[in-house]
């Protein structure tokens, strides 16, 4: 038997009730959809912080064209952390076969549930930088005998559609941040999460964050990974092959891309300055507030940096990347800071189970 994945008839099965708006991120974008087809709607925000998303790593190895510099925990991770925060019922399935990969996607559709799928956003047609990704992570909603339609980005389009032969080939990458052909879809159990529930994680998630940001395993990981990062950038025009391209793409996959740069900053900020209305009378709210202030300043100069370095490939100069450099350090200095105030919050809660006053 083929294990090529099996056509479909001519009609075009869709779910109607999905949110198609994108969101500012991939996975929280396919998160949303999941659960607001369940009937739990939280912001872009407060997903990414419920799900403890924000982190750092600096990764280059001699398999790489370029080296990456991600703003967030590893693809699938923040979903992992927002199922166990929430008590959400996350269902995975991973397999070799494109055949089974497809029948159970389809399955779940014609059944009116959408499906979270991570793949490489290379291979999909509508998506605007044609650079490999396998870390990419969409929510699928529909399909006929040519396409699927799924939702991405609000950049990449937000309701979009790409060829069943190219999804087969995105969903079936190898290689770094890659997965089995993974699939997934969450349930909300019979004990809905409430406003309380909610506001109850928010400590924990914020906690949990600081701590693994600030005490990472390895160098290339969290407060250490950026001053990592401020140490390799200025070293790039040795690296890479040609500074001028090159240093464009990763300029861009860091501020555009959704790689790194400010875009997670922004995210965290925005879920701080949610949290600081959710926990208004609760002891330690000063430390949230301290946080959202140092985010939004870091977040700035992210953004800063992604302009050094495509203005290095631009002119040729290292003085570019030299000032770049100088950035991160104090990048890692502002958010150290900021991550060691909210790493505190659980010695300023009285009230560990918290809820709203």
């Amino acid at each position: 038997m083929s294990d090529e994945p099996r056509p479909v008839g001519p009609h075009k099965t869709t779910i109607d009730s999905v949110s198609t708006a994108g969101g500012a991120h991939c996975e929280t974008t396919a998160l949303g959809v999941l659960l607001s087809s369940t009937g739990l709607d939280l912001s872009e925000p407060m997903l990414f912080g419920l799900g403890s998303g924000l982190s750092f790593i600096y990764w280059d190895s001699k398999q790489q064209g370029l080296p990456f510099l991600g703003g967030r925990v590893k693809p699938f991770h923040l979903t992992q952390n927002l199922a166990q925060r929430l008590g959400l019922e996350l269902r995975v399935q991973e397999t070799t076969s494109p055949r089974k990969a497809w029948d159970r996607v389809r399955s779940s559709i014609d059944d009116g549930i959408p499906v979270g799928l991570q793949l490489d956003s290379h291979d999909l047609e509508y998506f605007g930088s044609r650079v490999h990704f396998a870390g990419h992570i969409v929510a699928m909603y529909g399909y006929d005998a040519e396409r699927a339609y799924l939702v991405d980005t609000a950049q990449q389009g937000g309701a979009v559609s790409t060829s069943l032969e190219s999804l087969a080939r995105a969903r079936a990458a190898r290689g770094p941040m890659s997965a089995r052909h993974r699939s997934f879809t969450v349930k909300v159990t019979a004990s809905n999460p409430d406003d309380g529930q909610v506001v109850s994680a928010i400590v924990p998630a914020i906690t949990s964050c600081a701590q693994d940001f600030l005490a990472p395993p390895i160098a290339n990981l969290g407060s250490r990974g950026i001053s990592t990062a401020a140490e390799r950038v200025r070293t790039w025009f040795d690296r890479v092959e040609d500074p001028e391209r090159d240093l464009a793409v990763i300029a861009m996959l860091m501020e555009r891309g959704g790689t790194g740069g400010a875009l997670f900053r922004n995210l965290y900020r925005d879920f701080l300055t949610e949290c600081r209305g959710l926990l208004e009378g609760v002891p330690g709210t000063d430390l949230v507030e301290q946080g959202r202030d140092l985010f939004a300043e870091s977040a700035l100069l992210w953004t800063s940096v992604a302009d050094l370095i495509e203005k290095a490939g631009v002119t040729g100069s290292p003085d570019n990347l030299t000032e770049a450099s100088q950035l991160l350090d104090d990048i890692a200095t502002i958010e150290t800071s900021a991550m060691t105030a909210l790493s505190s919050l659980t010695k300023s809660t009285s009230d560990p189970s918290l809820r709203r006053s």
